[in-house]
């Protein structure tokens, strides 16, 4: 039998971390989900002729082109999907949605302000065509996350008091790992915060359905000089040159907040906490309730209900049919993994294509972290001095 659905071309600028994990979902989302339209991995974009094309390879995209401008050009892509490091997302995206191309970018938006505003109002001028645009916070659809906002909607933690959210690696604490473009600022626009703590700070609104209004924050640079490396392949470097390297980005960063409800936040990003891998982590409170989720356990919510104080939090594992995504899977208890995440992405982006409306997040909102972002590094810079988001 012919599928009659229409097809939607892709085109996918990087191939290492991030371009594995998306092309993992490109592959996957329409055997899993019955969709609207069906994704054809149609290109993919990298510098390495060679390198690219062994990639297109393994990762099954039909063509390679050595130049993101052309795949932007192709007759057989409709959208784009950007997977390099910040300093690129800003001339992709604005280029793509020109072009008339659906973007889906990797976070955070941009490596400044003003790079993400261009981007903002270039997607709004887009969408007024039809052109659709998202910015990829992945976490907000792990399952259990996705629940514990439900749970927040409907009320079962009645008024939001507090939020604590950390976010915990520990990839570069040997002091003799490579300077990778993920500790340069002019590449990655920041360290810790715009890496990780981006995601958290996402999370937390995403979760509460509150804004951070106002910041008091600190960062600090742990290992100031780092071993050159010839090149980089996702989170390791390739091959060393002998010679040392200055580390400009935050090694972490520790701050509080205020939400436009009301709540109290606090919010830790860190490539330095020995023996965690990928600790996401938040808790809220509120006067009828509290939840608590670890992406280190992310089938898992912990949730308490105050009206019965003898029972404690109790663990629900978020893999049954009615909870967010899971029903696509498979039978209640088998767990998901981090590559879903990706694939409810791609699932939620080609619907709303479909369907004519804004996917979230937007690109408004990838701004608004950023802003969160330029506010936290103001107030470090200015001895932790409590700094209005811009916007709020």
């Amino acid at each position: 039998m012919t599928d009659s659905k229409p097809t939607l071309g892709v085109g996918m600028v990087g191939y290492a971390f991030m371009g594995r994990v998306h092309s993992q979902a490109w592959r996957n989302v329409a055997s899993f989900f019955d969709l609207p339209v069906r994704p054809a991995m149609a290109a993919l974009s990298g510098r390495s002729p060679d390198r690219t094309a062994e990639a297109a390879a393994t990762l099954g995209w039909a063509a390679v082109e050595t130049d993101w401008k052309r795949l932007v050009e192709r007759d057989d892509v409709q959208i784009v999907d950007i997977c390099t490091p910040g300093d690129s997302h800003a001339e992709i995206a604005i280029a793509a949605l020109a072009a008339g191309k659906h973007v889906l970018c990797e976070k955070p938006l941009a490596n400044t302000v003003a790079e993400a505003e261009a981007m903002a109002a270039a997607a709004k001028e887009a969408a007024a065509r039809g052109v659709r645009s998202m910015v990829a916070f992945n976490y907000r659809r792990v399952p259990a996350v996705a629940l514990a906002r439900r749970f927040v909607e409907e009320g079962r933690l009645g008024e939001i008091r507090h939020v604590r959210a950390q976010y915990l690696q520990d990839w570069i604490v040997d002091p003799e790992f490579p300077l990778v473009w993920r500790l340069q600022k002019d590449k990655a626009g920041s360290g810790a915060l715009g890496d990780i703590g981006a995601h958290i700070i996402d999370t937390a609104e995403f979760i509460t359905g509150q804004l951070l209004t106002g910041v008091s924050a600190m960062t600090e640079t742990f290992v100031k000089q780092r071993p050159l490396a010839e090149g980089s392949s996702g989170l390791a470097g390739e091959g060393g040159t002998g010679q040392m390297g200055e580390v400009t980005v935050d090694d972490a960063a520790l701050f509080t907040g205020r939400l436009s409800g009301g709540a109290l936040a606090s919010f830790e990003a860190t490539r330095f906490a020995t023996g965690h891998k990928n600790a996401l982590r938040i808790e809220v409170n509120g006067a009828l309730g509290s939840l608590s989720f670890d992406f280190e356990a992310m089938n898992e919510l912990w949730f308490y209900d105050a009206s019965d104080r003898d029972a404690g939090f109790r663990r629900i594992l978020v893999t049954e049919p009615d909870h967010p995504y899971a029903g696509a899977w498979w039978p209640p208890g088998h767990g998901l993994g981090y590559e879903h995440t990706f694939v409810h992405e791609t699932k939620d982006f080609l619907e709303a294509i479909a369907a004519g409306v804004d996917p979230a997040p937007s690109f408004e909102d990838g701004l608004r972290v950023q802003r969160v972002l330029a506010a936290v590094e103001q107030s470090a810079a200015e001895g932790s001095r409590f700094t209005p988001v811009e916007g709020s």
